[in-house]
């Protein structure tokens, strides 16, 4: 009897179109999956698993990118596999990512024409927050944003915030508008009454300051909410 022949696990086994560097230099990075993209910083498996599937493990493991971002080094060496070389390539890889995001407006002027534009600026790093955090967004005359700064830090409510911080760098920066940003560590970037509650709020003073307050967005773990797009909290105020 013939003895079977064992599965082979090696990247170097697919067929050249599926393998992620090759797929990656003829269609561009933005065509491979995340679990390709991982492929191709550890770029050798373990015994029974190439190095798509331990890509595809780790994201099953931490849920996600987000969860990845998030992962200690020593939460990622603890994983099967994965040694002081592939821990140091996944949190280097992510460190350059979350640099780039980061990226001082002064190095890149940034023009915010739309709720996603002002989200880009912040969402990979906050969405990997593990307590909340509030951030404004200051914008000139031409919505080219002047600076981003972080206000508070920890559990937000409407009694705990003065809303008149939020608008101290403002004035400083002679700042035309405004875009306030806040995270939900919980994954869910769905409104509370009190974040609804605190964007009236923030809305009444930077009418009475003549700061446009453009919006207010709810970071979530791969996405994130605009409450001026749902219509909370940017009714019209009373004159």
């Amino acid at each position: 009897m013939e003895k079977q022949q064992a599965t082979s696990y090696r990247i170097a086994d697919l067929s050249p179109a599926e393998r992620p560097r090759e797929r990656l230099s003829r269609l561009g990075a933005k065509a491979l999956s995340a679990a390709e993209l991982l492929a191709i910083l550890l770029r050798v498996g373990v015994k029974g698993e190439n190095a798509i599937q331990m890509g595809q493990r780790l994201l099953q493991n931490f849920q996600g990118l987000a969860g990845l971002h998030q992962a200690s080094y020593e939460e990622l060496q603890a994983q099967h596999g994965i040694g002081d070389a592939k821990a140091c390539q996944i949190k280097a890889a992510i460190e350059l990512g979350h640099r780039l995001a980061a990226q001082s407006p002064d190095d890149a002027p940034t023009t915010i024409h739309s709720p996603e534009d002002a989200a880009d600026l912040v969402k990979y790093e906050m969405s990997a927050l593990e307590q909340e955090q509030l951030r404004v967004i200051l914008l000139n005359t031409r919505n080219r944003v002047l600076q981003i700064k972080t206000v508070y830090q920890g559990s937000l409510n409407s009694s705990q915030i003065r809303v008149g911080e939020l608008f101290k760098s403002a004035i400083r920066r002679n700042a035309a508008a405004i875009i306030v940003v806040h995270n939900h560590p919980s994954g869910d970037p769905t409104p509370s009454p009190d974040d609804i509650a605190i964007t009236k709020a923030i809305r009444e003073a930077g009418k009475l300051l003549d700061i446009d307050v453009l919006d207010h967005l709810i970071i979530g773990r791969g996405r994130y909410v605009s409450l001026k797009k749902q219509g909370l909290g940017f009714g019209v105020l009373e004159r």
